[in-house]
């Protein structure tokens, strides 16, 4: 007949065994849920621009994978009426070695680099046609094949808007001449009770002499 005690020990083992099997299979869907977007291409937080015309406009893309990189494929695509017209595109062999790549367009030039991640383009000379959607294409075959894309919106005008920051400055300013009187009155408070608890120290004590002097015999 099994004892008491060894049931406790089967039980708890077998709680253990348990909570490890838990563990794992929460691991195994976190590192799931982390890499199920591991290619992944961004343009930046802020995916649209203004360009003056004639001006040369960086169109900004890097390229981020939790397992590493193998013959990256990387192109550039412009949203011409609906025709993806493409720009450029290369490979990237493994991680820090640069891409060999091919460009299709005369004033494109590729200024990205395999060391930042980065499969950036210049555009020179900027005209009102080249308005637009540009599109950033990835594709790790590490990963099998796993692909991803962002886009970019270009606006061309023919000159930039100045902002107008005078309302700003004045906000800001008053803000921080509010902060400061705060600041201001805190310490002149601080300082007026310091001084007045010193004082009223001051004025203890000589009562107290005052009053052993009074009372001591002649």
């Amino acid at each position: 007949m099994e004892s008491k005690g060894s049931g406790r020990f089967t039980m708890s083992r077998c709680l253990r065994s348990g909570d490890t099997v838990h563990a794992s299979v929460v691991v195994t869907l976190l590192l799931g849920v982390w890499c199920a977007s591991a290619l992944e291409v961004s343009v930046g937080k802020v995916p649209f621009m203004e360009a003056m015309n004639g001006s040369t406009v960086l169109l900004p893309c890097i390229y981020s994978s939790c397992i590493g990189i193998k013959n990256l494929y990387f192109n550039w695509h412009y949203n011409d009426n609906g025709t993806m017209a493409k720009l450029c595109e290369g490979v990237i062999p493994i991680e820090g070695v640069e891409p060999r790549v091919q460009e299709y367009q005369e004033r494109i030039e590729f200024v990205g680099s395999s060391k930042h991640n980065n499969i950036s383009i210049l555009l020179f000379n900027v005209t009102f046609e080249d308005e637009g959607e540009y599109t950033c294409f990835a594709r790790n075959p590490k990963e099998k094949n796993r692909n991803h894309s962002a886009v970019f919106t270009l606006f061309v005008v023919d000159e930039l808007k100045v902002v107008d920051n005078t309302v700003t400055t004045i906000i800001v300013s008053v803000v921080g001449g509010v902060i400061g009187l705060i600041i201001v009155v805190m310490v002149t408070k601080t300082v007026v009770l310091l001084i007045l608890k010193k004082s009223a120290e001051k004025n203890a004590g000589i009562r107290t002499d005052s009053s052993s002097a009074t009372a001591s015999p002649l």
